[in-house]
């Protein structure tokens, strides 16, 4: 299913965005911005932070919620508004619906987190779960729109949306005239092109560079063909920009103003996550990290100073876990590594002082001694190491081969 479901492609100009700027004042927060000497040492230029991440509600999303919402006509707020969403359009669109006053419901997946699920309850929408993807939620609540006359607050893909969420490029101009790149995570357009449509209005030669991940980059194959175009399945932990297809009314934006669109991996979306939360001590979520990502890695290719948007900060912490340990591990920083050996008392105590020289230290050991593919005196353990980089997750690897273990993964 198309997420298009824009109810005008009317363009955006920076008149929007500023009267978009006049409506959120006393709204949202004129969030700060950090300066990073970690990155700027990285990259070899002036790099700052825009710190969506403690917006309210956690992301930039309420901006083009409450603009949207505030320009309804008097019967359409009568008629309430529904949204749908796995985290923070559906926090934004509750909070600005209770700050005008307007009924909201929110469709949310069965499976969306629970403290997302929480937050948008107590901003004072009524949530339904419904679906296991975003797709199915979405359907539901176009077709609940259909039924009861609730006006549909798409994520992205509406004038209005992209002129609210512009006003972060015009908060960035105030903040750091002086910048010349701009760097911002993509999944719809909607945060982009309204950046794009600020910024380039006032200073075109500032170049704006917008970043997806890998297993969810429609936008690459859809500026190749001049259309937006569908990416089946889209996969990545970067749930905020996980979109399969670019909106219709961002898509022109960004083709026109956006001079380049990146990719991340998974692994450097996780890097960048753990580089947050451990340098700049911000908790940023994975889709609010992929500027970073993309700083990481190419950081010779930017010409500063540089402002990397930081989206949003709602990360489960159950994922929050799971990442930081892939993050350490792609840093070599956390390794696992599996091998079979004698199992007979002593054994394991042999193995653990072999690690104890090269001064690995054990997280985690689990023992296994009845699979049918191990001998009958065999044993096979997995262990999970702390270490202390690239270099020392090969030292250990070869202590080990060295004192006579086969080290499967």
């Amino acid at each position: 299913m198309s997420y298009s479901t824009a109810d005008s492609l009317r363009p955006v100009t920076l008149d929007d965005v500023r009267g978009a700027q006049k409506m959120l004042s006393g709204v949202a927060r004129v969030t700060a911005l950090e300066g990073s000497r970690h990155l700027s040492q990285l990259v070899g230029a002036p790099v700052h932070l825009k710190c969506e991440n403690l917006q309210r509600t956690g992301s930039f999303k309420l901006r083009g919620a409450y603009v949207r919402i505030a320009g309804l006509l008097p019967e359409e707020r009568a008629a309430g508004v529904v949204a749908a969403s796995a985290g923070n359009h559906a926090q934004g669109v509750a909070l600005a619906s209770a700050l005008l006053g307007v009924r909201s419901t929110v469709f949310m997946p069965k499976g969306a987190p629970l403290p997302k699920v929480s937050a948008t309850r107590d901003y004072g929408a009524e949530v339904r779960l419904h679906g296991q993807v975003v797709d199915e939620t979405l359907a539901a609540a176009q077709e609940y729109a259909a039924e009861t006359g609730a006006v549909f607050i798409h994520p992205f893909d509406h004038p209005d949306i992209i002129a609210g969420q512009g006003t972060v490029g015009l908060e960035i101009l105030e903040q750091c005239p002086e910048a010349r790149t701009i760097v911002v995570g993509i999944g719809g357009g909607g945060l982009a092109a309204g950046i794009a449509v600020s910024v380039k209005a006032l200073r075109p030669d500032l170049r704006i560079v917008g970043v997806q991940a890998e297993g969810a980059a429609a936008y690459p194959p859809s500026l190749a063909a001049g259309r937006p175009v569908t990416v089946e399945n889209p996969a990545t932990m970067a749930d905020g920009i996980k979109v399969g297809r670019p909106g219709d009314v961002p898509f022109g934006i960004v083709g026109e103003l956006v001079d380049e669109v990146r990719t991340v991996s998974e692994d450097e979306l996780s890097a960048a996550l753990l580089l947050c939360l451990e340098r700049a001590k911000l908790v940023v979520e994975p889709a609010g990290a992929s500027p970073v990502a993309a700083l990481l890695s190419r950081p010779g290719s930017f010409e500063g100073p540089v402002v990397a948007v930081l989206s949003g900060g709602n990360v489960d912490p159950v994922l929050m876990q799971r990442v930081l340990r892939h993050g350490m591990a792609a840093q070599g920083r956390y390794l696992a590594v599996r091998l079979r050996l004698t199992d007979r008392p002593g054994a394991l105590a042999t193995l653990l002082g072999v690690l104890s020289v090269v001064d690995a230290n054990v997280l985690d050991v689990s023992h296994v001694r009845t699979d049918p593919r191990l001998g009958l005196t065999e044993a096979e353990v997995e262990l999970h190491l702390e270490t202390k980089g690239p270099a020392h997750c090969a030292e250990v690897g070869q202590a080990l081969r060295e004192a006579g273990y086969t080290v499967m993964g």
